[in-house]
C-alpha cells in the first residue's frame, strides 16, 4: 500500500510548489490539467528526471462514506503499477497523506491532453492519422488483455486515451474502472460511460470483447468528431437504444466504407468480435506504410 510519511515542505525546495511529496523529488504546481468526479489532475516537477509529470490526488475525505469508491481508487493505482507498455500511462510514485485525506500518484503526462478534446482542436485530420491513433490504442489493449491475469479496462473512450501531440503517441489511462478477470476472463458488474458500454456490459455477464465495442465506438468518434448517441436526450434512451441493438446515428455520417466496415466488426454481437490481437492484424491498417489518404472534418 501507498506510505504514509510526512509531506516535505515546499519552501524547502525553493520552488513555487503548492505541495511535494515526502521524498521531495516530486513538485505539484496549483495549474489543473483535469478535474472530474473522483480526483483532480495537476501540473508537476520531477526534479530527479528535470520533466513535467501529473500529479494525481483524490480526497478520500470526500468518500469516506463510500468504501466502494475508495477500494477502486486504490485498485486502479495498485494496477497501474504493475503495468508497462508504451501505449499504458506510466505510474511513477503513489503515497497516501493522512493529514490532507488525500491519495496522490504521480503520472506521465501527455503533453496534448485527452484525445477527444486534441481531436476537438484539430478538425481536420486524415484517415491515416486516424489509423494511427487506433493502432496505438490495440497495442495498449492487446497488452491488458493478454496480460495475465487479463485486465479489462471497461470506461475506454476518447476522454481517457492520452496523446503527445508533438509525436502523434496515444496512451491509454484512466485504469480506475478496469476488473482484473483471471483465467475465466469473465466480469460481473456494470460500469462505464453509457455511450460506450456494449450491451452485454448491461448483463453483468460479459469478457474483454466490451473494450473491443468501446474502441470501435471511440473510433466512431474520433472519425465524427462527436459523441455517439448524442441524438438521445438521456441515459435511458442511450441504454434502450443499445440493449436494442441500433446503432448510433453518428454512423450515417461515416463516408469512408472501409473505416465504417471496421467500426461494423468492433462492435457486432460480443462472439463476432475480433480481438486486439486480431484486429492489429486486419488489412485496415495494411496502408499506414503507404501515402497519407484523404481527411475527414
Amino acid at each position: 500500500m501507498p506510505s504514509e510519511t510526512p509531506m516535505t515542505s515546499s519552501a524547502q525546495l525553493g520552488e513555487p510548489f503548492a505541495e511535494v511529496d515526502p521524498t521531495g523529488r516530486y513538485g505539484r504546481y496549483t495549474d489543473l490539467l483535469g478535474s472530474g468526479a473522483v480526483k483532480k489532475v495537476y501540473r508537476a516537477f520531477d526534479q530527479g528526471e528535470g520533466i513535467e509529470v501529473a500529479w494525481n490526488q483524490v480526497n478520500l475525505l470526500k468518500f469516506s462514506d463510500d468504501p466502494v469508491v475508495i477500494d477502486r481508487l486504490y485498485s486502479e493505482v495498485q494496477l497501474l503499477s504493475t503495468l508497462k507498455n508504451e501505449n499504458i500511462v506510466a505510474l511513477y510514485s503513489v503515497w497516501k497523506d493522512s493529514q490532507r485525506g488525500t491519495l496522490n500518484f504521480i503520472t506521465e503526462v501527455c503533453t496534448s491532453g485527452n484525445l477527444r478534446e486534441f481531436r476537438k482542436k484539430h478538425r481536420h485530420v486524415s484517415l491515416r492519422a486516424l489509423k494511427k491513433w487506433a493502432r496505438q490504442v490495440l497495442v495498449g489493449l492487446e497488452y491488458l488483455h493478454t496480460h495475465d491475469p487479463c485486465i479489462i479496462h471497461r470506461d475506454l473512450n476518447c476522454s481517457n486515451m492520452f496523446i503527445n501531440g508533438n509525436i502523434g503517441q496515444v496512451k491509454i489511462g484512466d485504469l480506475g474502472m478496469a476488473a482484473i478477470t483471471g483465467k475465466s476472463h469473465v466480469a460481473h458488474s456494470i460500469l462505464g460511460t453509457p455511450e460506450y458500454m456494449a450491451p452485454e456490459l448491461y448483463e453483468e455477464d460479459y469478457t474483454e470483447m466490451v473494450d473491443i465495442y468501446s474502441f470501435g465506438m471511440s473510433l466512431l468518434e474520433m472519425v465524427t468528431n462527436e459523441i455517439p448517441y448524442s441524438e438521445c436526450e438521456n441515459v435511458v434512451k442511450v441504454y434502450k437504444k443499445v440493449t436494442g441493438g441500433i446503432q448510433p446515428q453518428a454512423m450515417d455520417r461515416v463516408t469512408d466504407p472501409e473505416f465504417k466496415a471496421f467500426i461494423q466488426k468492433c462492435i457486432a454481437k460480443p462472439r463476432a468480435r475480433p480481438s486486439a490481437t486480431e484486429l492489429l492484424t486486419d488489412p485496415f491498417f495494411s496502408e499506414l506504410s503507404g501515402s497519407a489518404s484523404s481527411s475527414v472534418e
